[in-house]
């Protein structure tokens, strides 16, 4: 026996014995994964909605666009293997990878590009970053695995805006069903979705690309900040990403059988303010709510401290990035002042309508006792998240909302006409199309800073914090992002130690 480990040695005497099968011997290393949301997708169409929890569980998962966003934030290949860019920076031609397909069998080729480009910027599209594909001047399919994009001018963003959800391939033969049963080409396929319980993904045998290490991954959700944690510890779910409950990290921080990671992303955090709805339209209204928040109390008693205060929208972790927090300090006679100024000398009464993710539902409380201090009286109603989409998001029916924009360097939303915070400013307009058509990282920066400025000046929003990336998972699983550059949970990389 000399030389034999004791697992081999008692490896050979089991095989010995009658029915002895040495694949299930030992314990077997997992193929499954439960991943714990707050947020249940309203859909599974990341075309059809803003809400990120869809691509959070479709993006590279099931779906693929034509680029594909890593874990540091780098463009790289997706559905599109390769392509070359001419010197003008208008004419982007795309090569397919040569054996996709979509789930149903089909092939995945240049026609579909063309539908889902075309589609995403008709005049009656629908898509929710419609504004990302108004450079697109023409596409072609000039051959089955060939793709021409033409921009009527360059657009330093679009590779980037063609690896997120809004941005996604689909089939014209299925995309009117996405929204149920939805059709990709990406190394996951549906399986079922289990309303107000879970969806569920499956490995896909055809993907032409690398195949996962998970056969069958189910996105749960959980809405309940207690049924979260206690999920968790008895091994219901295996990961809760974008974990919220602050409080209870300590107890999986001292145990061995659990991970917590914390890293950053895309989550600006605000007092979304209407607008365009009296008192809002009058900036010194909106500079005395801007006083009233006390922004360090604020993340202390809603984030536990872990959350970093901002000035502007942008992500502190971005080199573009401009602290501007220090422009409305924390200062309830300044508001008072400013109220009054305003022809508010008693304050107001306003609505907060709330979503309920956990960030909000505790700001809101937080937020609400501040303004009171200044005179704003605050009514709070929370909404689920049809509600809010529909009422708040898309009906611009609210005064005041607390809410995080995940969306990557998405800036851009305050030049937009119909946006739900009703912010209408010819000044930001400009530097917003002086930067879609710059492609120098130099002055796309200054630009970037010159656009934070004005957002700060004219306080169009509340600015109150990055929502961090918190995961608790467990200590055996490897592959899950630490960081969170965009809308995505992508588990194509994920296994069992």
């Amino acid at each position: 026996m000399r030389g034999w480990t004791l697992g081999a040695a008692c490896a050979a005497v089991l095989a010995l014995l009658p029915g002895f099968a040495p694949e299930t011997a030992w314990a077997q290393t997992r193929t499954d994964l439960v991943v714990g949301m707050q947020l249940e997708p309203p859909n599974l169409d990341p075309t059809a909605s803003a809400a990120a929890a869809i691509a959070e569980v479709t993006l590279v998962n099931l779906y693929e666009a034509l680029t594909r966003i890593d874990a540091d934030g780098n463009v790289g290949p997706g559905l599109a293997k390769s392509w070359t860019v001419s010197d003008d920076q208008t004419t982007y031609t795309f090569t397919l990878r040569d054996a996709a397909k979509f789930h149903n069998g089909k092939p995945a080729t240049s026609a579909d590009v063309k539908f889902t480009l075309d589609r995403a910027r008709a005049a009656d599209s629908t898509n929710p970053q419609k504004a990302w594909f108004k450079a697109i001047a023409d596409v072609q399919a000039p051959d089955p695995k060939t793709a021409v994009v033409k921009l009527s001018q360059p657009d330093g963003l679009f590779l980037f805006h063609m690896g997120l959800g809004a941005a996604v391939i689909q089939s014209a033969e299925t995309q009117p069903t996405d929204k149920q049963n939805p059709v990709g080409t990406g190394p996951f396929k549906f399986e079922r979705w289990i309303a107000g319980d879970r969806v569920i993904l499956v490995r896909n045998p055809d993907y032409d690309g690398p195949k996962p290490a998970l056969e069958r991954v189910s996105f749960r959700f959980i809405a309940d900040p207690a049924a979260q944690v206690s999920s968790i510890l008895a091994g219901d779910v295996d990961t809760v990403v974008q974990f919220n409950t602050f409080e209870a990290l300590p107890q999986f921080q001292n145990d061995p059988r659990f991970r917590v990671m914390t890293g950053v992303g895309e989550g600006e955090t605000l007092l979304s303010i209407n607008n365009a709805r009296k008192p809002f339209d009058d900036v010194r209204v909106r500079r005395a709510l801007a006083h009233a928040i006390d922004r360090k109390t604020l993340i202390d008693g809603a984030m536990s401290g872990l959350a970093t205060p901002i000035g502007s929208h942008f992500a502190p972790n971005r080199p573009e990035y401009v602290d501007l927090t220090n422009v409305y300090p924390y200062d309830v006679n300044k508001a008072k002042a400013l109220l009054a100024e305003a022809g508010y000398p008693n304050g107001f009464e306003a609505t907060l309508r709330l979503p309920p993710p956990i960030y909000a539902r505790r700001s809101g409380e937080l937020i609400a006792a501040m303004l009171a201090e200044a005179g704003i009286r605050v009514k709070i109603e929370n909404l689920e998240w049809a509600q809010w989409l529909e009422k708040v998001f898309r009906g611009k029916d609210f005064d005041l909302t607390i809410v995080a924009h995940t969306e990557a360097l998405d800036i851009e939303i305050y030049s937009r006409p119909d946006y739900y915070f009703g912010y209408k400013s010819d000044r930001f307009n400009a530097l917003n199309a002086e930067l879609e058509r710059t492609l120098d990282p130099a002055k796309r920066k200054e630009l970037y800073g010159s656009m934070q400025r004005v957002l700060a000046e004219d306080a169009v929003n509340g600015f109150l914090f990055q929502l961090p990336i918190v995961t608790v998972e467990n200590a055996k699983l490897v592959g899950m992002w630490k960081n969170r550059p965009y809308q995505v949970n992508d588990v194509t990389g994920v296994r069992w130690q």
